[in-house]
C-alpha cells in the first residue's frame, strides 16, 4: 500500500484550505498512492483569533467536505475538523473520504488538557473507541494527536486487526516537544509491531514533522517543518517479518482495553 503524508500550514480561511487539500489529492493521485493522511484541524487556523474554531466549524454536511468528496474517487483521504454537536459546542472529528463517500467519522477520545491548554474548554470528547478502515490489502487503525499519548487505544487497535495507525496531528511547538512525538510514534510502532503514519499541521504554532515508522520502529520517511508531500510504500511482509522476530501481541497477558 502506498501512502502519501500531507502537511500544510492551515489558513485562517476553509476555502483557502479545501483548495490546498484538492491540490495534495491531485498530487497522491498522480503518484498513485492508496491513503492520503491530512493533519488535524484542517478547515482553519489563526493562532490570534481565539474564536476562529467555532465561527469556522461545518457539519459533515457542509461545503468543505461536499465539496472534496469528488476529488476522491481511487484514493482515501484521512483528517480532522471542527463539527458543530447538539450541545452548542464542537467535535473534533476524523473524517474518512473513500470513492467519493464520507464512510467513517471519529471524534477525538482524548482532548488536549495538557501543557497550559484545555482544548476541553471548546470540544466535547468522543466517547467510542476509534475505529480501523480497510484501505486495499491493510487494516487501518484510527488516532488524533493527543490520542498517541494513550497506548492502550493503539493496542486495541492492534488488537483489533490494524497493520498501520493513521494519526492526523497538530502537534503544539514547545521545549521537548518533537522529541516527544518522535518518540511516542516509534514506541506505538514498535509496541505493535505495525506501520504509524502521522502527519501533523505546519503552521507558526505546530512542529510539522510528519514521518512514517515501519514494525520495528524505523522511521522510513520524515518531512520537517514546512509544507510538502512524502511517499512511503507499506508492505505486509515487513508486517509478518516483525511480528515473527518480535511476537509482542502473542506475548501480551492482558486483554484489549475498553472505555469505562
Amino acid at each position: 500500500m502506498k501512502v502519501a503524508l500531507g502537511q500544510f500550514a492551515v489558513a485562517p480561511e476553509w476555502q483557502d484550505n479545501l483548495e490546498s487539500c484538492r491540490a495534495l489529492i491531485t498530487r497522491a493521485r498522480s503518484e498513485h498512492a492508496d491513503l492520503l493522511v491530512l493533519p488535524e484541524g484542517i478547515l482553519a487556523r489563526n493562532v490570534s483569533d481565539p474564536g476562529i474554531l467555532e465561527r469556522t466549524a461545518q457539519p459533515l454536511d457542509g461545503p468543505f467536505i461536499t465539496e472534496l468528496l469528488p476529488h476522491t474517487h481511487g484514493l482515501t483521504v484521512a483528517g480532522c475538523v471542527m463539527v458543530p454537536n447538539a450541545d452548542g459546542r464542537l467535535f473534533n472529528t476524523l473524517v474518512v473520504l473513500q470513492d467519493g463517500v464520507l464512510t467513517t467519522a471519529y471524534n477525538k477520545l482524548h482532548l488536549y488538557d495538557a501543557f497550559d491548554k484545555r482544548e476541553s474548554d471548546k470540544i466535547t470528547p468522543g466517547q467510542d473507541l476509534p475505529p480501523i478502515i480497510r484501505v486495499r490489502d491493510m487494516k487501518v487503525g484510527l488516532m488524533t494527536c493527543y490520542d498517541i499519548r494513550f497506548p492502550e487505544v493503539a493496542r486495541h487497535l492492534a488488537f483489533s486487526g490494524a497493520d498501520v495507525l493513521a494519526i492526523p496531528a497538530a502537534w503544539l511547538r514547545g521545549p521537548n516537544k518533537e522529541r516527544h512525538w518522535e518518540i511516542l510514534n516509534v514506541a506505538r510502532a514498535l509496541e505493535n509491531t505495525c506501520y504509524v503514519v502521522a502527519v501533523g499541521e505546519c503552521g507558526p504554532s505546530n512542529i510539522g514533522a510528519s514521518m512514517v515508522v515501519d514494525p520495528l520502529g524505523i522511521i522510513t520517511t520524515a518531512l520537517g517543518e514546512s509544507p510538502g508531500l512524502g511517499f512511503a510504500t507499506l508492505e505486509r511482509s515487513r508486517i509478518e517479518h516483525a511480528r515473527s522476530v518480535l511476537p509482542v501481541l502473542n506475548n501480551c497477558r492482558f486483554t484489549p482495553p475498553t472505555l469505562k
